[in-house]
């Protein structure tokens, strides 16, 4: 390993050691920027509804062929013969998943009525952005968070979305995952609620446009330890945990709502906020089997009661914060 490579790789240990300080003060550097709930999580007013919606009161729409975001693929502060970052991720620091799939980048968005607009896109766009954004604050530059301005605006960078859903009982308990920098490219050593995961289609992009479909395969993956390969000829309506977790969302044992979006002050992440509200019931006939340790981190249970564990990455903060707002419309402590 070259010197250059040496210094990069040593910055980016920075970042995973000190993710919490970081994205506050990244948070500092846009103080006009509202936030959800009094977290850091930035947002526009336009993306928090008044109330948690159904979430099949939501509305996707596909554009095939956006225009491309003004910053992309930026080669700040790379080492020599390295053109993106996440290229020198992979080769240099690279967690323990990492693939550049097919993914979701949102195009517009808006709560009143909710509807939100996608392309096409992929993971690396992301990472190349946000990840490099977030090294440089580690290394003290801010040129590239300077050329992609607001963060807010859509069309500065390829705005990939994550689906963070916060799985809370009737009775008050919810699902809290440490995130494990050794494992996870994004959000490393913080706590956040679960699952989350990338907003990514199985198959094709169009076809599989559906926030319900991606959460239950992140119910499966992340809660209950299952693969992430799913193997030809998977048909999800056909798959037993879909099934179960449908017919307990049609009989209402299973609620789930959308919260609003925003968007991450340190590495430009941008959340589509959900609760889900089971049943307890419905939840230990489910999760029963919850696993302790998943590919990403210490999976664990905690107490639902407006406190948030410290450190929590800011889209956690934020779906706990509009959700205990709203506990009693949601039916939680009841």
């Amino acid at each position: 390993m070259n010197p250059d490579e040496t210094r990069w790789r040593d910055e980016r240990a920075l970042l995973n050691a000190g993710r919490d300080r970081l994205g506050r003060l990244a948070s500092d550097r846009y103080p006009g920027v509202p936030r959800v709930a009094g977290t850091r999580l930035m947002c526009r007013a336009e993306w928090i509804p008044r109330a948690p919606v159904p979430l099949e009161d939501v509305r996707l729409e596909w554009d095939g062929a956006p225009a491309p975001p003004a910053v992309a693929d930026p080669p700040d502060g790379l080492p020599h013969g390295y053109r993106t970052y996440a290229g020198a991720m992979a080769a240099l620091a690279a967690p323990r998943i990492f693939d550049d799939r097919s993914s979701y980048r949102l195009l517009a968005a808006g709560t009143d009525p909710p509807v939100l607009r996608f392309g096409p896109a992929r993971y690396f766009d992301g990472v190349n952005v946000g990840e490099a954004a977030a090294h440089e604050l580690a290394a003290g530059r801010d040129g590239l968070r300077e050329r992609v301005g607001d963060p807010c605006d859509l069309r500065r960078r390829t705005a990939l979305c994550a689906i963070t859903t916060l799985t809370v009982t009737v009775s008050g308990s919810y699902v809290l995952h440490w995130r494990d920098p050794a494992k996870v490219a994004h959000a490393g050593g913080l706590h956040q609620v679960m699952p989350v995961g990338v907003f990514q289609p199985l198959g094709d992009e169009r076809d599989d446009l559906d926030l319900w479909r991606c959460m239950v395969r992140e119910y499966a993956e992340e809660l209950l330890g299952m693969d992430e390969d799913y193997g030809d000829g998977f048909v999800q309506e056909e798959w037993p945990l879909h099934r179960a977790m449908t017919q307990a969302r049609n009989e209402r044992r299973i609620r789930a709502h959308f919260l609003g979006l925003g968007v991450d002050p340190l590495t430009f992440a941008l959340d589509l906020l959900t609760v889900v509200v089971m049943d307890d019931a419905t939840f230990a006939d489910l999760f029963g089997d919850l696993v302790t340790v998943n590919d990403e981190g210490r999976v664990s249970t905690a107490t639902f009661d407006g406190t948030v564990p410290e450190p929590m990455q800011p889209a956690g903060a934020a779906a706990l914060a509009l959700t205990w707002r709203h506990r009693t419309a949601l039916g939680i402590g009841a």
